[in-house]
């Protein structure tokens, strides 16, 4: 579409303000009044992409449908819009520097010097402008990762330099900073912003809206000496203070017109009419729980709880769903020992292995499947939970003690995980990794997870190597773990389930990518649902 509209968003001052929740709430805002919106991240480090990254350097990686690993924020976006992202929406400086190298080797530059700019930057404006020349969206929202006067964002903020002038009206900047309280003096200091607004000028980029974080709100003689130092109109200059929720966020953002401001800068009509009437549902059962359930998160990177952000939203949302207020219980699978699982599971309503690579921490996930299994807790096993919820039948019930998965022992003579056959030549990390959404046919219509999906047909992510071996599949039938859910293309295993049980549960899949707040995931409804119900 000729006319779409492009809003770049940067951050100032310190990282971590919260400019993918800003980025999704201006977004939430838009899309509420009528507009089709899309949101991109950008991000300044020479990785292709999150896949290979410790989820300690950058929480969890999110993967799109089309199969794309990608920054966690992206998450965020899907789930304020309840839209699905794909790989344009994310791009790194690796890829960015890959193609224009690629380009360089194949001789399209004509002998010309590659130079970041013209060329870094006109690489990026093309990715830019991507998701904008399908003509899907009335405007396309850029988040650009990190803070403004770091080396690694400069070619991103001189592409904005650049994309401004060539847009003009149709090209918006909108800049988040904090303004910091200063306790021993009970005074919010503006200095900072009027720091990080003179780096963006020294880079050419005038901002249009100041967006600032605060945890107090900000008076009118704040905001007037803000936009006389940092030259932005009155009504551009936006607080956004700290709220309970981030799902909140959309409602401060309506409160203080920034929507308005944004489609009267983008020469956009303003629908006065708009629709939040299932955000602001949402929100009051969120608010308003009339029960509260206590959910175990058993993994190995819970110090930083952004490793498993799509789980954790996905629970708040079918919290929600169920008038319940969940509290995660964060467990480090490698502090779970024999003696001491009593102690730290026994007041738990329910229990989450969840995903991983490596054996770090996995004699933990083994004993929290075995527990909630002989105590009929629900549990829900994410992806490497399925597995190790498979490899603990094996062991404890169907008696083959040293059973495994290829990918901890290779030499394990009862290898009921394992790569397929057509796996094994290829030993570049993602070369063997089953990526994005594939289907999933449910073929037992009496289980759980029939009930909860409602449907025998469903597509979900997938973001693994290793799976169920099918040569024991008759052996977990016959003891009592059935899958229940199979790919129609290969056979393979998608989701087993312990019918006898209240509520067991392994998906080889990742259904918290799916989950937004106007669609929670099945799932994890009805694993919130059952936890409810006591034993």
């Amino acid at each position: 579409m000729a006319d779409t509209r492009y809003i770049f968003v940067t951050g100032g001052v310190t990282s971590s303000l919260g400019k993918g929740i800003l980025a999704s709430s201006l977004a939430k805002l838009l899309q509420s009044r009528g507009y089709s919106v899309t949101i991109q991240k950008l991000d300044p480090y020479i990785n292709v992409d999150p896949g290979t990254l410790n989820p300690y350097e950058h929480g969890e990686c999110y993967v799109t449908e089309d199969g794309a690993e990608t920054d966690l924020d992206l998450g965020h976006y899907e789930r304020f819009l309840n839209e699905p992202t794909s790989q344009a929406n994310n791009v790194t400086t690796g890829r960015i520097y890959q193609s224009v190298i690629s380009k360089e080797r194949h001789g399209d530059y004509l002998g010309k010097t590659v130079q970041i700019i013209p060329h870094i930057t006109d690489e990026i404006k093309r990715r830019i402008k991507i998701l904008g020349s399908k003509g899907k969206y009335d405007i396309v929202i850029t988040e650009i990762g990190g803070t403004v006067g770091d080396i690694e964002s400069l070619p991103y903020v001189e592409s904005v330099r650049q994309l401004k002038r060539e847009l003009g009206s149709k090209a918006v900047v909108i800049h988040l900073t904090l303004v910091p309280y200063l306790a021993a003096t009970g005074e919010l200091k503006t200095k900072p912003t009027q720091h990080s607004v003179k780096l963006l000028l020294e880079a050419g980029v005038q901002p249009d809206i100041l967006v600032l974080r605060t945890e107090h709100d900000i008076d009118s003689a704040i905001r007037e000496k803000v936009a006389l130092f940092c030259n932005v109109d009155l009504d551009a200059v936006v607080q956004s203070v700290n709220v309970p929720t981030i799902y909140e966020v959309p409602l401060k953002m309506l409160a203080e017109k920034l929507d308005i401001t944004v489609l009267k800068k983008l020469g956009l009509d303003i629908n006065e009419d708009i629709d939040l009437g299932a955000w602001d549902k949402f929100l009051t059962r969120l608010k308003n729980p009339k029960h509260v359930v206590t959910i175990g998160l058993i993994g190995k990177y819970i110090e930083l709880h952004d490793a498993y952000k799509s789980i954790a939203e996905a629970l708040v949302h079918a919290g929600s769903e169920n008038l319940c207020e969940v509290e995660i219980e964060w467990i480090h699978s490698e502090t779970l020992q024999p003696d001491n699982l009593q102690e730290k599971l026994s007041g738990l309503d329910g229990i989450i292995v969840a995903p991983g690579f490596g054996h770090r921490g996995m004699n933990g996930k083994i004993l929290a499947a075995r527990y909630a299994r002989e105590n009929n807790v629900p549990y829900l096993g994410i992806c490497l939970g399925m597995q190790v919820a498979v490899i603990e039948f094996a062991r404890n019930v169907l008696n083959l003690e040293s059973a495994d998965s290829t990918e901890m022992n290779p030499k394990t003579p009862f290898p009921v995980i394992d790569l397929m056959e057509h796996q094994k030549g290829i030993t570049d990390y993602g070369g063997t990794m089953r990526l994005g959404a594939y289907e999933c046919r449910i073929i037992e219509k009496k289980s759980n997870v029939c009930k909860a999906y409602n449907k025998l047909t469903v597509y979900e992510r997938h973001r693994h190597r290793y799976e169920f071996n099918d040569t024991f599949r008759q052996q977990f039938i016959d003891a009592g773990m059935v899958p229940v859910g199979v790919n129609p293309e290969t056979d393979l295993v998608e989701i087993v389930e312990i019918p006898s049980h209240k509520w067991f549960v392994g998906v080889q899949f990742h259904p918290e990518y799916r989950s937004t707040v106007l669609n929670p995931h099945p799932l994890f409804v009805d694993f919130i649902k059952n936890s409810l119900v006591k034993k």
